[in-house]
């Protein structure tokens, strides 16, 4: 589920506003020293109350609302064929075996805005979305504020930045208009306007409480507004207002672990969404960047990874690996190196390598500065469209298994006798993998490493590795014996490294890179 935002009332009844005042060179004195921060009245035009900046935008503010037909298989009656099997089979219990499906109506409510007198309307994508399994989206409907109703039809909808464009057949409507999202600056006011739970026109306000927020959902655009305004179900898709009334962002997430707003929502800045929709509104689709490789989850280098490289933290993303045959392969981009700039643009946690790789052009040559054992590396990449989501989790496949924990399956692993010791400064004991240890332990016949045999308890690997993973390389060097692990430790203990970055793989899954501490 995906929300809206609020301002509480509170907060607008001061009406003053603070400025800091600039202290001169010289000694460094605390930020909040008598006299550095003084308040002030409001800017020329400022409102004292949103009433009237509220009366002029509201019209433009829309309530969306789809009906859709939800097509679920009958579960098996298990008393079929029993005298039961009438009882229960009418009370629910499901069908005899070759029962048609079962349809049943559905319906989603969601906010959206007014972009053109001739009737343009933004929302989400998830807005007019199916909502469940098996469903279909048979009609939109946009009511405005005054209450008429019009049959909507997609211009267009994009699932990763989750947005939308519909119209309707109207004319001469009240619209408004995006604004510049790249000047909104945290603690600035916001006001929304949404339609949450149904219950009709509603305003929230609030302030900015940070930008370029990353919620951790992944994608190129996982960047938001995040607002204290108040964000419940039914004002996805609404507009985000700053106080001269320009659009600066479309309502889209809460935080919640209830569903219910507790203060942290989330806007899709107008900078990310006035392009696409504007693409939308010439009939264009969107096409986004794409070079080929998985990065490693959890963003930019953290410290036991830097540690293990001898590079600064925070800075770059990890290749976790690369599309073999697609442009970061053919270009050399390999697993294990950190990618630190796109086309001079530094990568960071809130300018991430999906967003700015997204952002080249498809046909267009991506600068990759990298990081490769230490060293500077230069690798072009011709960039190519993004696949659809589908493709992509298709390509990706694979029995996932997730890292970081030791599940138990395989017992005390401390307690495994452990005949090679030459893993023995990672606290691990490993051995050569054959062809019979790949096939047991789940990997693909063509993988090359050295298998885990034993963990100790004791070490820093206990609890991120177990028995039966297969290490595939060491700070960028492949591993195939218990030597070479040695050998690659060592490497990294002159150089004063106290850990080293371990590719592992485990089952059909992906591999990841792992940071061990040297004992």
């Amino acid at each position: 589920m995906r929300y809206a935002y609020a301002i509480t009332s509170a907060l607008l009844l001061g009406g003053a506003t603070a400025t800091l005042a600039l202290q001169p060179s010289g000694a460094q004195v605390a930020q909040n020293e008598p006299g550095a921060i003084q308040a002030v009245s409001p800017k020329p035009g400022a409102p004292m109350s949103f009433a009237d900046m509220v009366a002029r935008l509201q019209p433009a503010v829309v309530n969306i609302s789809t009906k859709q037909t939800i097509v679920q298989k009958q579960q098996a009656n298990p008393f079929a064929g029993t005298p039961f099997g009438d009882l229960f089979g009418g009370m629910g219990g499901g069908g005899a075996p070759g029962a048609p499906p079962v349809k049943r109506e559905g319906a989603s409510l969601g906010s959206g805005f007014l972009i053109s007198p001739d009737g343009y309307v933004v929302t989400n994508n998830h807005v007019i979305s199916p909502g469940a399994q098996g469903a279909t989206v048979d009609s939109i409907t946009v009511t405005l504020s005054d209450k008429k109703e019009y049959v909507a039809k997609v211009i267009g909808k994009d699932q990763e930045s989750d947005l939308a464009l519909l119209k309707i057949d109207a004319a001469n409507l009240p619209f408004v208009k995006f604004g510049d999202s790249n000047g909104a600056r945290v603690g600035d006011w916001v006001v929304a306007i949404g339609e949450p739970f149904g219950l009709g026109g509603t305003v929230t306000a609030g302030i900015v409480s940070a930008i370029n927020r990353v919620t951790g959902q992944g994608g190129a655009y996982d960047r938001f507004i995040q607002t204290d305004a108040s964000i419940n179900q039914g004002n996805s898709g609404g507009p985000m207002f700053d106080l001269n009334g320009n659009v600066i962002g479309v309502n889209s997430q809460i935080f919640s672990q209830s569903g219910g707003n507790i203060g942290i929502g989330f806007a899709i800045p107008a900078a990310v969404a006035k392009p696409i929709i504007a693409t939308f509104m010439k009939g264009g689709t969107i096409e986004r960047g794409y070079i080929g490789v998985q990065l490693q989850p959890g963003g930019t280098i953290n410290e036991d990874t830097a540690a293990a490289l001898g590079i600064a933290k925070n800075q770059g993303e990890l290749i976790n690996d690369v599309t073999a045959g697609g442009p970061a392969a053919k270009a050399g981009v390999r697993a294990g190196d950190v990618v630190t700039k796109v086309n001079g643009q530094v990568v960071t946690v809130d300018q991430s390598l999906s967003y700015l790789v997204s952002n080249v052009k498809p046909g267009q040559t991506a600068r990759l500065d990298i990081l490769r054992n230490g060293k500077p590396v230069v690798a072009n990449v011709v960039v190519v469209p993004r696949p659809s989501a589908d493709k992509l989790a298709a390509t990706l496949g694979g029995d996932a298994q997730g890292f970081g924990t030791d599940d138990g399956d395989d017992g005390d692993d401390s307690a495994t006798p452990a005949a090679p010791t030459a893993g023995a400064a990672l606290g691990i004991g490993v051995q050569p993998l054959t062809p019979a240890i790949a096939q047991a332990v789940g990997v693909e016949p063509s993988t090359q490493g050295v298998v885990i045999a034993v963990v100790a308890q004791t070490s820093d690997a206990f609890g991120k590795l177990k028995r039966g993973d297969v290490v595939i390389s060491v700070n960028g060097t492949p591993v195939r014996t218990a030597v070479d692990v040695q050998n690659a430790v060592n490497v990294a203990k002159s150089a004063g490294r106290p850990q080293v970055l371990l590719q592992v793989k485990r089952g059909r899954g992906p591999a990841q890179f792992l940071p061990v501490k040297i004992k």
